[in-house]
């Protein structure tokens, strides 16, 4: 049977726009993009204003590539039509016409900017909706943002927001201006309990955040530095670029600074309060308390060697009271005695020693309070913060 297609013409989105190449508009501006890839192209890597409307599914393109390969590329795109039955084409239709109608603004795309962007091309212009498509494709707009992301850690002036674990770094990188929070963009924490619920970025998309994100604060704010929380190379799974971490070793320092009892509250705050809130919110009441406690618990197990066997033993039996007391009485303070344990004995030699291998100079360091205060002063005096160092901003 022969599925109709919806052709009726929409006077909003009728109007034929140029395909384009002007890649800075498209990210400075977060215009909302129709990624038309197969879904495990999309799940590799795509952009953070991209919606996955594949024309081919995955096992769609899989017959059509080993086609391709076999038989050349006539015959892998008659296979192509073959497969595009009335049914699949009008579901098709319907996916990106949706799209369009949301986001007139908009583009697609495919990996090169070819068949795939075309074809979407032709059918929507047939059913009424022409669309522009991004020349060059993802391959082009990822090429982009690697250059650009090269040229925002050279360019760009870093000062970094460091401090022991538990000392509330995240929370107030992201209260300051001209502000960039990684672990924002990796959704993680940061540390051997930073895992959050939704799951991380792949490597590509957490590159492609980050490269947009310096981009716009380089357009935006010229000759401003960044200020960036101190991580390791690794935030979860998300890797730094090398580049990066190397300029982050030299770059001056803000130290953050707090009790330990501060810090075993904020760390209650973090790592319990916070996080089963997000479990519960992803896996419902009960299930999401299962879920923060196998994350607690695979968390400390992952640190084992490093505790040494007698000492995960010891701190095991305090998160096991801890959970039970939760568990059955809703008393959350039974965890403290192993945050304060973690971050006396475990975290702060690591962040001692890292902070020994700095070679930016500290600039401030105190509370929340005084770095608040602090900060913005900072940025008024800049020309100070670089002193005798090649990267001084420009005033």
């Amino acid at each position: 049977m022969t599925t109709s297609i919806n052709t009726s013409v929409n006077t909003s989105v009728n109007k034929e726009r140029p395909n384009t190449e002007d890649f800075l508009s498209i990210f400075l501006q977060d215009i909302p993009l129709m990624d038309v890839r197969a879904p495990i192209e999309f799940a590799k890597g795509s952009f953070p204003t991209a919606t996955n409307a594949p024309i081919l599914d995955d096992r769609q393109r899989e017959l059509i590539g080993t086609c391709y390969k076999k038989k050349g590329p006539q015959t892998a795109v008659t296979l192509g039509y073959k497969l595009a039955t009335d049914d699949v084409r009008a579901q098709r239709l319907a996916d990106w016409q949706s799209f369009i109608m949301k986001h007139p603004e908009g583009y697609l795309f495919c990996f090169r900017g070819g068949q795939r962007s075309h074809i979407t091309q032709q059918w929507l212009k047939a059913s009424g909706y022409p669309y522009p498509l991004i020349k060059g494709g993802y391959k082009a707009l990822r090429r982009f943002l690697i250059d650009e992301l090269e040229r925002s850690i050279e360019e760009i002036p870093f000062i970094i927001l460091s401090g022991k674990t538990g000392t509330g770094k995240t929370h107030l990188i992201q209260q300051l201006p001209y502000s960039i929070d990684l672990e924002g963009l990796a959704n993680h924490r940061g540390s051997s309990f930073g895992r959050r619920y939704g799951g991380q970025p792949s490597q590509i998309d957490f590159e492609n955040r980050l490269s947009i994100a310096l981009l716009k604060h380089r357009h935006n704010y010229p000759g401003m530095p960044v200020l960036l929380e101190d991580e390791s190379k690794l935030i979860g799974r998300c890797s730094l670029p090398q580049e990066m971490r190397d300029k982050m070793q030299q770059s001056p320092l803000i130290l953050l600074e707090e009790i330990i009892e501060e810090r075993v509250r904020i760390g209650l705050k973090e790592y319990v309060t916070d996080n089963l809130a997000e479990c519960i919110v992803a896996y419902g009441e009960q299930q999401g308390f299962e879920q923060f406690t196998e994350g607690l618990s695979g968390s400390l197990y992952r640190i084992r060697r490093r505790l040494g066997g007698e000492r995960y033993q010891q701190l095991t039996d305090i998160l096991e009271k801890a959970i039970q007391q939760h568990k059955t009485a809703g008393i959350i303070e039974g965890y403290s005695p192993l945050i304060s344990d973690l971050l006396n004995n475990y975290y702060d030699p690591m962040y001692d020693y890292q902070l020994g291998q700095k070679e930016g100079k500290i600039i401030v360091r105190g509370n929340q309070k005084k770095i608040r205060e602090s900060y913005r002063k900072l940025l008024a005096n800049n020309d100070t913060i670089y002193e005798n160092d090649d990267n001084r901003i420009n005033q």
